[in-house]
């Protein structure tokens, strides 16, 4: 008798394979038998529906949320099982204090700041073993965040590295793989990382590529200079031997509407003995990040207080206007600044409620000020914590990214605010609802494999990802005619529906649509460290 029997559905195995009707068998944390298995001590009915390998979100934000709260609702509600964190280059590990500290406040309105419990780690060893005492609910995996990483050593300052100072970050680098980091993220829109010039990131990846770990990039530009940004990251990763992961691979922003056929044309062009690519993204076209994101490099030299002070100054406050109305700014990528595209999302104080959901430029006019004059004030008041979407994506992108065969689904989810983006809550079910059952555009297996176990393999989970005997058992069963993603922009924290069991390492974490509390997870480190 297994411990616990999948009984009655139809088995999509996450290979891409013909799915099958079947059992699923699991003993302890995996899966025993896949076919006829006999009785189980525990049976979950799934006539009706699809068995498939838990979904991974290959780019995470809830580097603290985890810690906050462990039962991941959001993500164990949508069939996600594992999250990637350390994204786009800010997160918290390896840190020392002030560095932490430092993050903390600038990525407040992705990241949110809890004080639930201590912040009492610094290196990327003892932060993994900090999620792992908290029993999440879902498996997490982590990336080294660079720009974290060039805070501690060079600072905010916009210049290269000493010859000495890139010697330290190797070395912080290496023991953060050392200590199971999967590989290494970078924000190149978001300071410290923006002032790394090309030659320190392929020195960093040189010292991950020896593990196996692999480059997650947040590129320079996703705008105006796309496809120079796409080419940068493509020869770091072919400079250094660490495969490249394009993660929340987008093209957007005004002008770049059809252009995804000349990143695919890059890519099709590499040798694949010489570099590998993979990449994610959501299946949205608005993105959201925080509103100072946008501001040019040289407000953010001197940290938050730095920033604070140019935008009150008249003088820095008018030359930061001109450069995102006029000029366009680096922080926003070279585009011309519309402030009918920016929606509020949050504001960390929970003050000024009414301006939630609205567009900027919509608060500008309630406030009879000129649109940039209320992001100005807000940000102060806010100590820019505030959080927004961004109405600047293409459909037509977003459709053709997800058809590229070394393609794999992330939420790039903001789990904290008042209306954050409803990616965090309904990627995996938009993915199946509308792409594939509405749409037509994947198989049932074609996209179970997107999902589950190519996003393994990237991670070099080789025992993740798929139903069969051996495997750990991360399985989520969902209704096929009924799954929908319910998260809307209005109402954003929606769980979906027609998904009614989430299983983790063998152990049911929703059931019947409800969570049941349980914290299975666990840290997928590398497997290449010593």
């Amino acid at each position: 008798m297994h411990d616990l029997v999948v009984k009655g559905g139809w088995i999509v195995d996450g290979s891409g394979g013909p799915m099958f009707r079947g059992d699923l068998g699991i003993d302890a944390d995996r899966v025993a038998a896949v076919g006829s298995v006999g009785k189980g001590a525990r049976t979950i009915d799934a006539t009706g529906h699809l068995v498939a390998p838990g979904f991974v979100d290959m780019h995470a934000h809830s580097d603290l949320q985890l810690l906050d709260d462990p039962g991941a609702s959001a993500k164990v509600m949508q069939g996600v099982v594992t999250e990637v964190l350390g994204q786009d280059g800010l997160s918290f590990a390896p840190a020392d204090g002030p560095t932490l500290a430092a993050v903390r406040e600038q990525t407040a309105a992705w990241n949110g700041s809890p004080e639930t419990f201590e912040y009492d780690w610094e290196t990327v060893g003892e932060y993994l073993d900090k999620l792992q005492g908290a029993r999440p609910s879902v498996n997490a995996a982590y990336l080294i965040p660079h720009g974290t990483v060039r805070l501690q050593i060079v600072g905010q300052e916009d210049r290269a590295a000493t010859g000495d100072e890139l010697a330290a970050m190797r070395a912080i680098v290496r023991h953060g793989m050392e200590d199971g980091a999967l590989g290494l993220s970078t924000g190149l829109t978001y300071t410290p990382a923006m002032y790394a010039p090309t030659d320190e990131l392929v020195a960093l990846c040189e010292e991950i590529a020896p593990y196996g770990g692999y480059f997650s990039p947040h590129t320079r530009s996703y705008g105006k200079g796309i496809m120079r940004a796409y080419a940068e990251v493509i020869e770091i990763s072919r400079q250094s031997g660490a495969p490249l992961h394009l993660t929340h691979c987008q093209i957007s922003f005004p002008g770049n509407e059809g252009r995804s056929g000349e990143l695919f044309a890059m890519i099709d062009e590499l040798d694949p003995r010489e570099i590998e690519v993979t990449a994610d993204s959501y299946c949205y076209t608005p993105g959201s990040t925080y509103l100072a994101a946008f501001l040019p490099t040289w407000a953010w030299q001197e940290g938050v207080d730095g920033v604070i002070t140019h935008l009150e100054s008249p003088e820095d406050a008018e030359r930061i206007r001109v450069e995102l109305e006029e000029i366009g700014t680096d922080g926003f990528h070279g585009a011309l600044m519309d402030w009918s595209k920016i929606q509020i999302g949050s504001f960390g104080s929970g003050a000024n409620p009414q301006w939630v959901g609205l567009r900027m430029s919509e608060v500008a006019a309630e406030m009879g000020v000129a649109g940039w004059e209320a992001a100005r004030r807000l940000m102060i008041d806010e100590r820019l914590d505030l959080n927004i979407l961004t109405h600047v994506g293409h459909e037509d992108n977003v459709r053709a990214i997800m058809m590229q065969p070394y393609h794999m689904g992330s939420t790039d989810g903001i789990m904290v605010g008042d209306k954050p983006h409803p990616r965090a809550w309904g990627t995996f079910a938009r993915y199946l609802a509308h792409y594939t059952r509405e749409l037509g555009m994947f198989t049932w297996p074609e996209i179970i494999r997107k999902l589950s176990s190519l996003p393994n393999l990237r991670l070099r989970q080789f025992d993740r990802g798929l139903l069969r005997p051996g495997f750990f058992a991360d399985v989520v069963v969902f209704d096929p005619d009924a799954v929908s993603d319910s998260a809307t922009f209005d109402e954003p924290k929606r769980h979906p529906a027609g998904m009614p069991h989430v299983v983790v390492n063998g152990t049911p974490v929703k059931v019947d649509g409800v969570h049941t509390g349980a914290g299975p997870g666990r840290i997928l480190r590398n497997p290449g460290r010593a």
